[in-house]
């Protein structure tokens, strides 16, 4: 890997890193820091990719939540986490978390919460509604929701 580059190749290297997958400002940020950009130069470049159109914040974010919600089950809690930790306004986060439907939040959620537990073994029930609650939230979805999940289940178990 070079040491330095001039202006002209890291711009060409960060269009390629920036066109392969959405990136947010401080991933690329990050990358040009690793390149060993000065900031004057990190300014430059950014200015440019967003004039060029390949950095755009609110694509990231919208691109971020749909891509977590669809693909790893993600609830908006965690979403939200995650975009915060990368730097991404209020308002852009509220956006991108429109990009996920309420049927298409609720239905995940049903999916998700049945089939995990019935993958929890455990057969005391206090374990095994500590295990099925410890995971959805982790996942990121609202606590009223798992614990109202948990309850039906525990009851439809009982019958």
């Amino acid at each position: 890997m070079n040491d330095v580059y001039s202006i002209k190749d890291a711009t060409k290297k960060i269009e390629h890193y920036c066109a392969y997958q959405e990136r947010c400002h401080e991933e690329v940020e990050s990358k040009l820091r690793s390149m060993k950009m000065d900031s004057d130069e990190i300014d430059q470049i950014i200015a440019r990719l967003i004039s060029d159109n390949f950095l755009n914040e609110e694509r990231f974010a919208c691109s971020f939540a749909r891509g977590k919600h669809r693909i790893k089950h993600w609830g908006t809690i965690r979403i939200t986490n995650e975009l915060k930790f990368r730097k991404i306004n209020s308002r852009l986060i509220t956006t991108a978390l429109k990009e996920i439907t309420p049927e298409e939040y609720l239905e995940t959620f049903e999916k998700l919460s049945n089939r995990t537990w019935e993958n929890i073994s455990e057969t005391n029930a206090l374990k095994k509604r500590k295990k099925f609650c410890d995971n959805l939230l982790r996942k990121g979805f609202e606590s009223n929701l798992v614990y109202e999940k948990v309850k039906e289940l525990e009851a439809m178990e009982r019958e």
